[in-house]
């Protein structure tokens, strides 16, 4: 009997552990090279973790893995968001079904878990060794082992990519002529704060929310964590004449930003001035690549092969999506060429789709959120929903709460259901000045049934 071939990972976030379980399920020997230390014996950076917003693609592969049950009592449901505009709120569902949910998890607890969880199953991990180079000729990668400074070579038998949007091995793979790759830099960087608990671990703000206080050109939004605290990040344009971060150097100039635009939030940030001066402004951008893959030898997958800016809570539900389609590869009996070839074009129509909406969603959390007509359009959303159940259904849930929609089908029909929203609310003020008959019939005539709908038996 042949056993399954050895399989090098580089990366040790929370995309590369997974994948890695699940390949030590499948009886795969798997090591797991991290640049980092430990991160179960040393805390994250300060400021770099950006909350994860876990919905039904990551639920799915954590389910698969057989690690829900150990993480729920980490995660916190959100049903909705928070929008705060002046001294007024108001929250905006989801969803209309009491399972669509999104949940807040600390991206360093996700991390842990998986990474025990991958130890258990075999993986080995060596932390603190770092991807130099690869010599796909000799189909050998060159790792340093970064607390000594010895340099060595593995080979590819093969090895996959999970290492982030600044990959080691993409770029090797650009060097060497083998994939195109470029970057699209968001004008804007995020900066992370701190809204502390209250007493006895309590909430400062309502816990089932997503917060955010969109101002237009940039936006503050918090998330909340299971300790009671909120964390909070601030997007905004690195540089300019208006509001930026190089507009904030002076002495005093964030607090009077925030004092101006995010009162409410200031007042809750007791270590506002050390937290600002102290936490680096993170990078955005969206990062494409083509092809992802050597052959048989390498591939790219996750932040690696497809970084997306977190406007949509999608890149580490995309990276985990993206470990059941190649865990599913291996299942059917794929090699890894035909594996990887396979993934290459199955996702690639995918992640471009996520990495379009993720920029929309930006625009629409920092800006379209506060005109009404947002709202009645969300409403009538719902309401046509409610009405169509299988061929309608918004955008956002979609996305956000149905795994078994491709990113790109919900992109399609997105588009074709924002036209319909846009024609139907067009000077009107109110869901009951909607023409119903004629809305109706453009929905049937032009929204195909979802098969999916269909095939779980929803009524009319």
């Amino acid at each position: 009997m042949t056993l399954p071939a050895p399989v090098t990972l580089l990366g040790g976030g929370c995309t590369g552990p997974l994948l890695g379980l699940l390949l030590a399920r499948r009886g795969h020997r798997v090591r797991i090279y991290e640049r980092r230390p430990d991160a179960r014996r040393v805390a994250l950076p300060a400021g770099r973790s950006i909350n994860l917003a876990l919905a039904a693609r990551g639920i799915a592969a954590l389910e698969r893995a057989g690690l829900m049950s150990a993480l729920r009592p980490l995660m916190v449901p959100m049903s909705g968001r928070c929008v705060h505009v002046g001294a007024t709120t108001s929250f905006l569902a989801y969803g209309q079904h009491s399972e669509e949910k999104l949940w807040s998890v600390g991206r360093g607890a996700l991390n842990r878990l998986l990474t025990s969880a991958a130890e258990d199953a075999g993986v080995e991990f060596c932390f603190e060794h770092a991807c130099r180079d690869a010599d796909f000729r000799r189909g050998e990668a060159t790792i340093e082992d970064l607390t000594t400074g010895r340099h060595f070579d593995v080979p590819m038998q093969p090895l996959i990519a999970a290492d982030g949007s600044g990959s080691a091995l993409r770029q090797a793979m650009v060097n060497a002529g083998l994939t195109h790759a470029s970057e699209e830099p968001l004008e804007h960087g995020y900066k992370e704060l701190t809204i502390p608990a209250g007493p006895g671990g309590t909430y400062r703000l309502a816990s089932d929310a997503l917060h955010i206080w969109p101002r237009g050109g940039y936006m503050l939004i918090a998330l909340p964590n299971a300790d009671g605290t909120f964390t909070a990040t601030l997007f905004l344009a690195r540089n300019g004449e208006g509001a930026s971060f190089a507009s904030l150097d002076a002495v005093g100039a964030a607090r009077a930003l925030f004092g101006r635009e995010f009162g409410d939030a200031l007042a809750l940030m007791p270590d506002f001035e050390l937290e600002f001066a102290a936490n680096p402004v993170g990078p955005l951008a969206t990062i494409h690549a083509a092809p992802w893959h050597v052959g048989g030898q390498a591939l790219l997958i996750g932040d690696a092969a497809h970084a997306i800016v977190p406007f949509h809570g999608q890149g580490l539900n995309c990276g985990f999506e993206d470990c059941i389609v190649l865990d599913e590869l291996l299942a059917d009996g794929c090699g890894w060429t035909e594996a990887f070839d396979r993934f290459d074009a199955s996702r690639r129509p995918d992640a471009a789709a996520i990495a379009r909406m993720a920029l929309e969603n930006y625009l629409e959390m920092r800006d379209t959120v506060r005109d009404p007509r947002f709202g009645l359009q969300k409403e009538l959303s719902l309401a046509l929903e409610r009405r169509h159940p299988e061929r309608f259904i918004p955008r956002y849930s979609m996305v956000m709460f149905h795994a078994e929609i491709p990113y790109a089908e919900a992109e399609r029909r997105g588009a074709v259901q924002a036209a319909l929203l846009d024609a139907a609310t067009h000077g009107v003020d109110s869901l009951a000045s909607i023409d119903w008959p004629r809305l109706d019939a453009a929905v049937e005539a032009r929204l195909p049934r979802l098969a999916s709908r269909a095939a779980a038996g929803v009524e009319k």
